[in-house]
């Protein structure tokens, strides 16, 4: 695990993980409880290269969590994202709002 906040990734790494996610930068942006409306990310007009740049130089805008398997990586929110990631997922959890997920879905 990798604390993003604590240790942002590189550019280069960040780059890396959107292609392993077939994400444009636009979408692994995180819009509550950070910055994004002050420095008005929802303009259309800006380039990859501008996101990324808001991206690293606040880290707090990278959504998360990433994760990484064998089976690829991706964004995993909601949660239950992660378990098309895993070899032997689990039929049902609980979330910690008490939300019931069932794997596959019914």
């Amino acid at each position: 695990m990798i604390l993003y906040l604590e240790t942002p990734p590189s550019r280069e790494r960040l780059v890396e993980l959107l292609a392993m996610m077939k994400l444009p930068p636009r979408e692994l942006l995180r819009r509550k409880g950070t910055p994004y409306d002050e420095l008005t990310l929802d303009d259309p007009t800006l380039s990859d290269d501008q996101l990324i740049d808001a991206m690293m130089a606040h880290p707090i805008l990278i959504n998360r969590p990433i994760v990484i398997t064998p089976k690829g990586a991706k964004l995993c929110r909601p949660s239950e994202q992660v378990l098309t990631l895993l070899d032997r997922p689990v039929a049902h959890f609980v979330k910690e709002d008490g939300e019931h997920v069932d794997y596959p879905p019914t």
